[in-house]
């Protein structure tokens, strides 16, 4: 499978986008990206009006930014009744989540990603959807939780924006072999999944809710910084099991970006974790806290918070891995092929649309789509003159899939824009068949690219702060000057 295929995956409803739909519960408050606007939010001091706070390789955040954010951090943490750090780490707190933020704005522009109103409607018909909700009754459960209408479509926009940098940056990378999958299989209990028993199938499905302190520790740490961190994160374990406020703690203390959000992670089925939180927290009662985890971002305490009950963050159109039942399942498969134009600093969405059906016009003209893919098609299809292969429903991002629907085989063609670029798609063939043992072993796939792509893009993150050019003023320690 190419990696244009298996990157164009169904993850616009990923678990990142997902954390905002908890609605109705302690989740939701804490999953926020962003907390809701303080109602009257204090004025900065006037000697902070015009002062920087950081600058982010170009671009300047000020204090009264900070300190406007901050105010709205504060209301709340507040609301969620979770302990608010002393003003001064508040701030520098709340300014490292707007470096974050600013520097996955900067990359995303720089792959020329970006997320238009169209996309944030789809994102809240979609989470309505799947809270059997209107759009209008989700719009009064937001906003009865304290949470203004536009903040949280500018939230919801951020966390698309992310979902989709972190495909374009990570996802094709990420290789899921057949061995991969044949190993994945036999640690669920034999050859298929239909040998797992009814408990362990359970415990592999069944939602788990976490919460995080993370001890970043950054890229090329010499040992000593390293030994330095891990005895932080070793006293931060050791208030915890003392009895110490976890989401307090994780409000002062956390590097992670949900911080500010008492460390809360979201809900997943435990077999959709990355391997490392799964195994940590496998035997884990509500509550409880784990051991010291070292990752390529640096020191993990996790906490569950809850076991059971729904699990908004599992989106998959199908059951996970683990729920994956025996008999026959007829599915209609699509062979397709498709030119992709990429967006970059030099290609805008307008002059790869135009591309794009010029070279549709040329394909109409009697050129060859296999041809025209291979000299102009910017995915790792063309070789093959863009043939993806036989595709199952729910391989391949929405905007792609509802095009592709609408074709009958032949020489018709569709052109349409995904988070990737401009497509032009062609329908070779269509046919019924029987994916009982497909099935299987794509959502032990699915599972296996859950738990390794989090990770890979966090390590993606990590490498992207430590590149570039951070003068954080309120807390010099944490920059980094390279230009």
């Amino acid at each position: 499978m190419n990696n244009m295929r298996f990157s164009l995956k169904n993850r616009t409803l990923s678990l990142a986008l997902m954390a905002v739909m908890g609605l109705g519960t302690a989740q939701m408050a804490q999953a926020q990206s962003k907390p809701a606007a303080a109602k009257a939010a204090p004025a900065a001091s006037s000697q902070f009006v015009d002062g920087i706070a950081a600058v982010v390789n170009d671009e300047v955040i000020t204090l009264r930014q900070v300190d406007l954010e901050a105010a709205q951090v504060l209301e709340q943490l507040k609301q969620q009744k979770i302990p608010a750090p002393d003003h001064d780490i508040l701030r520098k707190q709340v300014l490292q989540r707007l470096i974050n933020e600013r520097l996955e704005q900067q990359e995303a522009r720089a792959m020329g990603i970006s997320v238009g109103p169209q996309q944030v409607d789809e994102g809240v018909r979609m989470i309505a959807s799947r809270n059997n909700m209107t759009e209008a009754q989700l719009r009064a459960e937001i906003e009865k939780n304290g949470i203004s209408w536009e903040q949280y479509r500018a939230n919801l926009k951020q966390e698309i924006l992310l979902d989709q940098l972190r495909m374009r940056a990570v996802d094709s990378s990420i290789n899921i072999t057949d061995a991969d999958i044949d190993i994945y299989l036999r640690s669920q209990g034999g050859a298929g999944l239909g040998n797992l028993g009814q408990s362990a199938a359970q415990a592999q499905n069944a939602p788990v809710s976490l919460a995080q302190i993370l001890v970043r520790v950054p890229e090329g740490a010499n040992s000593s910084e390293e030994a330095r961190l891990r005895t932080k994160a070793e006293g931060l374990l050791a208030q915890v099991r003392s009895g110490a406020d976890f989401a307090g703690l994780a409000a002062s203390n956390s590097d992670g970006q949900e911080a500010l959000s008492g460390g809360a992670l979201g809900t997943r089925s435990l077999s959709d974790w990355p391997d490392l939180f799964a195994q940590a927290v496998h035997n884990l009662a509500p509550g409880q806290v784990s051991d010291l985890i070292r990752s390529g971002q640096g020191f993990h305490i996790l906490k569950v918070l809850e076991r059971g009950g729904a699990a908004p963050g599992n989106t998959s159109p199908v059951p996970s891995a683990a729920s994956a039942q025996s008999g026959p399942m007829m599915v209609t498969q699509t062979h397709a092929r498709h030119i992709l134009v990429k967006l970059s600093k030099v290609m805008t969405s307008e002059q790869a649309r135009q591309r794009i059906e010029q070279l549709q016009v040329r394909l109409r003209n009697g050129e060859s789509f296999q041809d025209l893919a291979k000299r102009y098609s910017e995915d790792s299809s063309a070789p093959q003159g863009g043939d993806l292969g036989w595709l199952s429903p729910g391989e391949t991002v929405p905007p792609f899939e509802q095009a592709m629907d609408k074709l009958q085989p032949g020489n018709d063609t569709a052109v349409v824009e995904s988070q990737f670029g401009w497509h032009l798609i062609q329908v070779i063939e269509r046919r019924t068949r029987n994916m009982e043992g497909e099935y299987k072993r794509m959502q032990a796939r699915q599972a296996l690219f859950q738990q390794r792509a989090e990770p890979a893009f966090e390590d993606w993150l990590n490498s992207l702060r430590g590149r570039a050019y951070i003068d954080n003023r309120l807390d010099p320690e944490s920059s980094t000057r390279r230009r």
